[in-house]
């Protein structure tokens, strides 16, 4: 090329430059009923989603070293631990408030211990002198809060049979009498309808 074809070109293109960008709404508006060539796919909103974070690439955190690293983890410990402290703070206070739920009163045995005293409904009398008795219990689950009812059965001896199924009994704790039995009758708090 010599140097007059170069200037023609140089200029050339200028001129062609802002005609291109004089319209382009144009050509754009022209090529959008031509391309139907791909229809756009239906993506559901998890997928949009998902995509929408694949391309977005974030701020680099900047280079730490171990010592910074154990330090932002020990601060945040230290701060979680001081948070756990204020919460079970809270929750011994709130319970320090309620009113306590009635609870039978434990029995001193002749070894000086206290015996154990349970509330349960009688679910079969048919042997001589020994009831069946259902105990259920209801607590709340310590991590997930949801309540947990759980149920056991023990023998009680009843020594005059005045027990009946369905009769809400309470039982406490005595010496082995017999090879399952470990309670007794105390009394009969409400008999069945």
């Amino acid at each position: 090329m010599t140097e007059t074809e170069e200037n023609v070109t140089e200029e050339e293109t200028p001129a062609e430059a802002p005609e291109a960008e004089a319209t382009p709404e144009e050509p754009a508006a022209a090529a959008e009923p031509e391309a139907p060539s791909e229809p756009e796919e239906e993506l559901s909103p998890k997928e949009a989603r998902k995509r929408a974070r694949s391309t977005n690439a974030g701020d680099a955190r900047p280079e730490r070293s171990i010592e910074e690293r154990q330090q932002e983890r020990a601060e945040r410990r230290a701060r979680k631990a001081q948070q756990r402290r204020v919460y079970r703070q809270r929750v011994r206070e709130r319970r320090a408030a309620e009113p306590k739920a009635e609870s039978p009163a434990p029995v001193e045995g002749k070894a000086g211990g206290t015996l154990k005293v349970r509330q349960g409904v009688v679910v079969s009398d048919k042997a001589d002198k020994t009831i069946t008795v259902r105990i259920d219990v209801a607590h709340r689950h310590r991590m997930y809060k949801k309540i947990v009812r759980t149920s056991s059965t023990l023998h009680a001896h009843d020594e005059s049979n005045e027990a009946n199924i369905g009769d809400t009994v309470r039982v406490i704790e005595s010496r082995p009498l017999s090879k399952s039995k470990r309670w007794r009758l105390v009394e009969v708090l409400e008999r069945a309808r």
